[in-house]
């Protein structure tokens, strides 16, 4: 391999999987084999990359490299399968990226005839959501959505329906108070007539009682 990479220069090398060299190599001859080989990439400046499989023996076991180099690697990307209602969808995360900042956040991957499309998970309070059942409930929290927009619309008419009547009603109660208004001030100066009227009598019989004397 180190021949044929010095012989072809290549820009980037694929490796698919070193877990399968254990089948051909002592587990203890393979970690430097694949040292010495990445040392070498690293010296022309090659790309290069390497997948290895995992056992799938529980979520440790499958964050940790099987032949022991995964401090040699710059950045790590861990791909997971999730069953999940039926389904089987694939995730990618990234577990470390040397010297560059990079998301903690799993990623849900779908393979098209345009390539590979990276899909925001649902991340719910107990479990992350992909396929079927991610749509499912973006289309419930969307229907929610609609449902609280459309009682608040609901509630914003109430409101402005009571706000009418109110006005309403208080429009009658001035009215009335006007109506009322207007009638004490008559009362009150028929009054105010009664009580001159009164006076002038007062004043006349009191002239004519005078004038006798």
């Amino acid at each position: 391999m180190h021949d044929e990479i010095r012989e072809f220069d290549p820009d980037v090398v694929v490796v698919d999987p070193i877990s399968n060299l254990t089948l051909e190599l002592e587990e203890t001859e393979l970690k430097p084999t694949l040292m010495r080989l990445i040392d070498l990439l690293k010296k022309k400046g090659t790309t290069a990359l390497f997948t290895s499989l995992t056992t799938g023996k529980g979520e440790s076991a499958i964050e940790t490299s099987e032949v022991g180099v995964s401090s040699l690697m710059d950045t790590w990307l861990l791909l997971r399968n999730v069953e999940y209602n039926g389904e089987r969808n694939r995730t990618i995360i990234v577990l470390k990226s040397r010297g560059m900042n990079h998301s903690n956040q799993v990623r849900e991957f779908v393979m098209t005839n345009k390539g590979i499309d990276l899909v925001d998970v649902y991340l719910g309070s107990d479990r992350v959501l992909t396929g079927t059942a991610r749509v499912a409930q973006e289309e419930r929290e969307k229907a929610e959505a609609q449902l609280r927009k459309k009682n608040h619309e609901r509630r914003l008419r109430d409101l402005a329906s009571k706000k009418k009547a109110i006005d309403a009603q208080i429009a009658i109660l001035k009215a009335e108070a006007d109506v009322e208004e207007q009638e004490v001030e008559f009362l009150n100066a028929q009054e105010d007539l009664d009580a001159e009227s009164q006076l002038r009598s007062f004043e006349r019989m009191s002239s004519m009682r005078d004038g006798k004397k």
